[in-house]
């Protein structure tokens, strides 16, 4: 896994052509003793918009097979709207690539929102057995 922390001084605004598929507002039950939002707890987040992405997709049950990239932008603080927009970019017989982009909003009254956080996920999806199995055509 390929991790990285990149400094970038821009401010985005979020995407106007989709819905995230995860909202959440980072908590102080979500920070290390300095109070910093934990990296794991933004990675968890990534990982559960990913998988809802890859079980539309699956039209079914997926697991995380690998964290192919990930990259911290910018830190995310308590109280920040965090958005996890996720898209499939690639489906193979039983494989599912996710690409996943992270945005916070900083100040919700202003609109201010930057992209903390972007990573890459594989997902395979599963039968009842929990065996690989092959993922839909497209419909």
């Amino acid at each position: 896994m390929m991790v990285q922390i990149l400094a970038t001084a821009t401010m985005d605004i979020l995407p106007t052509d989709r819905q995230p598929t995860i909202r959440v507002v980072a908590m102080p039950t979500d920070t290390n003793i300095a109070g910093d939002i934990f990296g794991g707890w933004i990675m968890s987040q990534v990982d559960m918009a990913g998988s809802i992405a890859a079980t539309r997709r699956a039209r079914g049950r997926v697991v995380t097979v690998a964290v192919n990239e990930f990259q911290f932008h910018k830190p995310v603080y308590v109280g920040d709207l965090v958005s996890c927009y996720a898209d499939v970019v690639r489906v193979g017989n039983t494989s599912l690539t996710v690409f996943v982009e992270v945005f916070a909003e900083r100040n919700r009254d202003a609109g201010v929102a930057v992209k903390v956080t972007e990573a890459t996920l594989t997902y395979v999806a599963l039968d009842e057995q929990r065996k690989p199995r092959p993922v839909p055509k497209e419909v």
